[in-house]
């Protein structure tokens, strides 16, 4: 890890820089396009997509954006993104970590992700359906994560998810 890391929100001359590190990590655009078309959509909040930035320029992102479960408002974290030549360095803990630390700073409570199931728990999520949260299309149970940010019952129901995400 580099010494003049600084984690803050994305700023406006963020965009290319995010898009870069986001279409490195996933090597395709597909999650870069979701980045750029959910930061025109209602389910964005500015506050919540998060940078780490080292030496002038984005090398990880991470983005929470509104969500439902079943009729409860709720956060969707994703995408999250470091660059290859600094992953397996801490940098997706320090940004992830950074994006819920804002949210619940915020007053976010519930938070979902679909993601590798090896890495999330690490921040505390746990299997959703163990919690009666599911989605409606195909996933491996354990996948599909939710974590409460504020120590609540989290909701139960299907997650809805903002329209950009296509499901």
């Amino acid at each position: 890890m580099t010494d003049d890391l600084t984690l803050r929100a994305e700023t406006a001359g963020d965009e290319a820089g995010i898009r870069a590190v986001t279409a490195a990590a996933f090597d395709r655009p597909e999650e870069a396009d979701l980045v750029e078309a959910l930061r025109r959509d209602p389910a964005w909040i500015p506050a919540l997509s998060r940078v780490a930035v080292s030496g002038g320029r984005v090398v990880a992102h991470a983005l929470l954006t509104r969500c439902h479960v079943g009729e409860t408002s709720a956060l969707a974290l994703g995408p999250v993104a470091v660059l290859p030549e600094v992953q397996r360095q801490g940098l997706g803990t320090l940004v992830v970590e950074d994006a819920l630390r804002e949210a619940r700073e915020r007053g976010g409570s519930a938070v979902i992700v679909l993601g590798h199931p090896g890495y999330y728990p690490r921040f505390g999520f746990t299997i959703a359906s163990r919690h009666g949260i599911g989605v409606a299309f195909d996933v491996p149970d354990e996948a599909l994560m939710a974590l409460s940010l504020d120590g609540a019952p989290l909701p139960s129901g299907t997650v809805r998810y903002a329209p950009p995400f296509g499901v």
